[in-house]
C-alpha cells in the first residue's frame, strides 16, 4: 500500500471501493461518511508509520481559526493568516529558519501545501462573507483532507466542493465511460509516457558526466533539460486526470488544473494552462490585492503598468517560494517572477509602440507564434533545473559541460521546442479535421474505445514488469 498516494493501480481500486460505497445509499450524510471515513483511512496509509500529529494540530489550529472568525470576534483577518502561513514554514521546515525550532523526528507533511491553501481560503471568504453559513467540522475535514485532491490539488473552492457534495449522484453510463477513460489516459501517461522522459532525462544526465565529445554533451544537456519538462507535465496531468475521473465516477467535480500548456505563446498565457488551481488561487489573494493596495496607495495613471509588473512578479515568485524549503526553489520562485514579469513589460512595450491592431495581427501570425511558444518552453524548462536538482549538483553539471555547451544547450532547446510544437499542433490539427459523417473520427465512440484498449494493455504490461509505479512529484509539496 505504499504507493497508494501514488499512480498504482491499488490507488485505482482504492478509489473503484470508495466510488461503490459512496452510491450504496443516496443520502448525503451516508456520502459524507464514507469519503470523510476514506479520506482518513488514505491519509493513515500514505503517512507510511511517520506521526500524524502535527498534521492534525494544524488542520484543528485551521478550524479553531475558521471558528473565531464565523464568530465575529476577531476585527481583521490578517493575523490569523500571517499566523498559519508561519507555522506552515515551521512544519515544512523551511532552511530560512535554524534547524534548532524544528521538532524532533519524522512525521508526515503529505498535502500540508495543499491544506494550507484551502484553510486560508476558508478564512478569507468566511471574512468577507462569500461563504454565508457555519462550516461544520465533516465538511471542513473532509474538504481540508480530501483524498482525491490532498496529494496533489487541484485546489478547490470551498463554494464549489460542497455544491458538488451535496448535488453528487451515481454517474450516468456516458458520464461513466468518460472517467474511466480520463483515468486510463492519466494511468497511461505517469506510468508510460512519464517513464520513457524520466528514462530520457537520467540517460542523457549519465552521458553528460561520462561520455566524452563535446558534441554529445551539448545534445545530451538539451534533451535533459528538455525532457524534464514533459515528464513533470505527463507526471503531474497524469495524476489530475486520474483524480478527476474517480471524483466523476463518485458523482462529484474537481476543477481542471492543466489547458495543453505547451501550447501557450506566451509565458503569463503559460500559467494561465499550467497548474491553473495554484495559479488562480494565487491571483485570486495575492496579485489581485497587491494590485489594488498599489494603485490605491499610489494612484497614478503612469504607474498602473508598474504596479501591475511588480504584483506579477511577487505572485509569481510565490508560486516557487511554495513549492520547496531551500534556496534552490526560492530562486525557481525568481526565475517564475522574471518570466511573467518579463512577459507584461514586452506586451506593454508592444502595444505602446505598435498599437493595439498591429499588435493583434503579429500575434495571429504562425511564425511569430510558434517562435513565442518555443520561447516560452525553452524558459520554463530552464526554470525547471532550479526544480528538479540543486546548487551542488547544477556546480558538477556545469563543470562537466563547459561554457560553450551551456550557451549552446538553450538555443538547441529553443529550436528543438519551436519546431517540434509547430509539428504537433499542425498535425493535431489535421488529425481533428478529419471527420466522416460530420463526427471527428478520432473523438468517435469506437476510436476512443479502441485507443483506451490499447493504453490499457500497454500500461498493464508496463506496470507488471516494473511492480511499482513512478512516484507523484508534486507529492512531496
Amino acid at each position: 500500500m505504499n504507493s497508494l498516494g501514488g499512480a498504482s493501480i491499488s490507488f485505482l481500486g482504492f478509489g473503484a471501493a470508495v466510488a461503490l460505497l459512496v452510491h450504496l445509499i443516496p443520502r448525503l450524510s451516508w456520502r459524507l461518511t464514507i469519503l470523510l471515513g476514506a479520506s482518513l483511512v488514505f491519509l493513515w496509509l500514505c503517512s507510511k508509520g511517520e506521526s500524524l500529529v502535527p498534521l492534525i494540530a494544524f488542520v484543528g489550529l485551521g478550524y479553531a481559526e475558521l471558528k473565531l472568525i464565523e464568530s465575529r470576534r476577531v476585527r481583521t483577518v490578517g493575523p490569523l493568516v500571517v499566523a498559519t502561513i508561519l507555522i506552515f514554514i515551521w512544519l515544512k521546515r523551511y532552511t530560512l529558519l535554524p534547524s534548532q525550532v524544528f521538532l524532533p523526528g519524522p512525521y508526515t507533511v503529505l498535502g500540508l501545501s495543499y491544506i494550507l491553501f484551502r484553510i486560508l481560503h476558508l478564512m478569507v471568504e468566511t471574512n468577507s462573507g462569500a461563504i454565508e453559513s457555519p462550516v461544520g467540522l465533516a465538511p471542513y475535514l473532509l474538504y481540508t483532507l480530501n483524498f482525491t485532491s490532498l496529494v496533489a490539488g487541484p485546489i478547490q473552492r470551498y463554494q464549489e466542493f460542497s455544491q458538488s457534495l451535496q448535488e453528487a449522484k451515481r454517474p450516468s453510463v456516458v458520464r461513466a465511460g468518460r472517467a474511466i477513460e480520463r483515468i486510463i489516459t492519466g494511468f497511461f501517461k505517469v506510468n508510460v509516457l512519464g517513464l520513457v522522459f524520466s528514462m530520457l532525462q537520467v540517460n542523457a544526465l549519465n552521458r553528460i558526466q561520462y561520455v566524452p565529445g563535446q558534441d554529445t554533451k551539448v545534445l545530451a544537456g538539451a534533451v535533459a533539460m528538455g525532457s524534464y519538462a514533459f515528464f513533470l507535465y505527463c507526471n503531474f496531468s497524469g495524476y489530475i486526470d486520474i483524480v478527476i475521473g474517480i471524483a466523476h465516477l463518485m458523482g462529484m467535480s474537481l476543477p481542471e488544473n492543466f489547458d495543453r500548456p505547451f501550447s501557450a505563446d506566451g509565458f503569463i498565457d503559460f500559467w494561465n494552462r499550467w497548474h491553473i488551481t495554484l495559479s488562480t488561487w494565487l491571483k485570486t489573494y495575492v496579485y489581485n490585492p497587491l494590485l489594488m493596495t498599489l494603485m490605491r496607495r499610489y494612484p497614478a495613471d503612469s504607474l498602473a503598468s508598474v504596479w501591475g509588473v511588480i504584483a506579477f512578479f511577487v505572485t509569481f515568485f510565490l508560486v516557487g517560494a511554495w513549492h520547496g524549503q531551500t534556496s534552490s526553489f526560492l530562486f525557481f520562485g525568481v526565475l517564475q517572477g522574471l518570466g511573467v514579469s518579463v512577459n507584461k513589460v514586452y506586451d506593454i512595450v508592444l502595444t505602446a509602440r505598435l498599437g493595439r491592431k498591429r499588435v493583434k495581427a503579429l500575434n495571429a501570425n504562425r511564425v511569430y507564434i510558434a517562435i513565442c511558444r518555443g520561447l516560452t518552453f525553452t524558459w520554463f524548462a530552464f526554470t525547471l533545473l532550479w526544480f528538479w536538482s540543486n546548487w551542488s549538483q547544477l556546480a558538477t553539471l556545469t563543470a562537466a559541460l563547459g561554457i560553450r555547451a551551456i550557451m549552446l544547450i538553450p538555443l538547441l532547446v529553443f529550436v528543438a521546442a519551436t519546431l517540434g510544437l509547430t509539428l504537433w499542433e499542425t498535425a493535431r490539427d489535421i488529425v481533428l479535421g478529419i471527420r466522416c459523417r460530420g463526427q471527428v473520427i478520432v473523438q468517435s465512440r469506437y476510436t476512443r474505445t479502441a485507443w483506451c484498449t490499447l493504453l490499457v494493455l500497454v500500461s498493464t504490461m508496463v506496470a507488471l514488469l516494473l511492480q511499482q509505479s513512478p512516484e507523484i512529484v508534486y507529492k512531496a509539496f
